[in-house]
């Protein structure tokens, strides 16, 4: 379910938290369905559990879990999480699209790029 990559250089708790919002958003996860306990997780990836404790409160921060007391980790019915991705990644991509015809890219150019994926 989650993989490592130790090649890569950002943290491994930022690799924990990319994958399972990927999960989440793919609906791999769904809503109310209990989330590895930090301590069998940690085991698994043969990892520090407070790694896997940063990447839960980092989840947590953005809404994609939450906690109950005494039971665990939670992902989160919040149907808006994405939509939200959907802006970040359409600003994401206006951004360079803007960039590109500052530079003299042509439009024509770009839209035969994207409609060739």
């Amino acid at each position: 379910m989650i993989l490592i990559d130790y090649k890569d250089a950002r943290p491994i708790y930022e690799q924990i938290v990319e994958r399972f919002e990927t999960l989440i958003l793919k609906n791999v996860l769904r809503a109310d369905e209990q989330m590895p306990s930090v301590r069998s997780l940690a085991v698994e990836l043969s990892i520090n559990p407070n790694t896997i404790q940063k990447a839960y409160t980092e989840l947590e921060r953005r809404g994609f879990i939450y906690t109950v007391k005494g039971r665990g980790n939670f992902v989160s019915g919040d149907n808006g999480l994405a939509e939200r991705r959907r802006a970040e990644y359409t600003d994401r991509i206006l951004a360079l699209v803007r960039e590109a015809l500052d530079i003299g890219m042509p439009k024509a150019e770009l839209i035969q790029k994207i409609e060739a994926l």
